[in-house]
């Protein structure tokens, strides 16, 4: 089925999310951006977010698959789904979303790309809670498979399951992931940031300096959690007890590293010396960041995504 998708904030996310959706041949995309001279911003900003074989910008504006609008109302007027990227303001999402929820058709998909706030804290200046739903991409979503779907507890169940099977659709290569229950910074996040904290207090303890621990993570926990997640990693680290035989074996031990994780502070001034230690060290190892080094990443991310898709002869089990 042909969906026309209006794309509201086109930043970083949202130019990646618009080259994920034109790879679909069946969807027509309308976007619209308040930043100054936005049509030649996206056009020398797409190209990037589109795959090699896609038509160029220009075609795909002749052709109509992708067209630039001027206001909010003519871009969600003919809308099957609106997908809004703006700034992570609660205040300018509740009120966009009432904006678009008077511009858009009746049985329009509202979708939020946040990184963090909740559906049903947007939703309060909406006539219609049931529509709303976050699709947090993690970055860049034109590569990265994963997309997690937020309902809020008004959400309707069939808004989930239309944006469940949108992006998982025969040939796509994302992977949408229902989250069961509201919780700050979603699930990706929130493993993602429990690392980086301590990651951050073990550079501040000088246990080790940020480039090493680079290594040791991409040496290690990268790859393994890359082939099989966290719980099958530990389901084989366990031998023939699996997980249970893993717990056993190793409890003693976790808790009593779980017992000395570290605690730092993020917000305010005290006890924030750390940033600075990290902030010197990684820019001594990595330099300012550079349009290069961001193509380079992108690759990599695209050859590691390519591997996880390869077979090598493991049967699932039948359930």
């Amino acid at each position: 089925m042909s969906q026309r998708i209006a794309l509201i904030g086109l930043g970083t996310i949202g130019m990646s999310m618009a080259g994920l959706h034109l790879s679909h041949d069946n969807t027509i995309v309308d976007v619209f951006d308040t930043r100054p001279h936005f049509e030649d911003y996206l056009c020398s900003s797409l190209p990037n977010f589109l795959s090699p074989d896609s038509p160029s910008v220009p075609s795909l504006i002749a052709s109509g698959r992708l067209n630039i609008h001027n206001t909010l109302e003519t871009t969600c007027a003919s809308a099957t789904i609106v997908q809004e990227q703006g700034p992570e303001n609660l205040a300018f999402k509740q009120d966009i979303w009432a904006k678009i929820e008077s511009s858009a058709p009746d049985t329009a998909h509202f979708w939020t790309s946040t990184s963090g706030i909740a559906a049903s804290a947007q939703q309060r200046n909406m006539q219609d809670k049931t529509r709303l739903l976050v699709v947090h991409p993690f970055n860049p979503p034109h590569i990265m498979p994963l997309l997690e779907i937020v309902p809020s507890p008004t959400t309707a169940p069939e808004r989930v399951e239309f944006a469940r099977g949108y992006f998982s659709r025969p040939g796509s290569r994302h992977r949408p992931v229902v989250i069961r229950k509201e919780i700050p910074g979603f699930v990706g996040n929130r493993l993602a940031f429990a690392l980086l904290r301590e990651a951050c207090y073990l550079v501040q303890e000088d246990v080790v300096n940020a480039k090493d621990l680079d290594t040791i993570l991409m040496a290690s926990l990268g790859p393994r959690w890359a082939g099989n997640g966290v719980f099958e990693s530990y389901q084989q680290g366990g031998g023939e007890g699996g997980i249970e035989a893993f717990l056993q074996k190793l409890g003693g031990t976790m808790q009593e590293v779980w017992n000395g994780l570290g605690q730092v502070n993020v917000l305010g001034e005290e006890g924030t010396a750390w940033k600075d230690k990290v902030i010197a060290q990684t820019n001594e190892a990595y330099g300012e960041f550079s349009a290069e080094q961001m193509r380079e990443k992108e690759e990599r991310l695209k050859d590691l995504v390519h591997v996880q898709t390869k077979k090598y002869g493991h049967v699932e089990p039948d359930v």
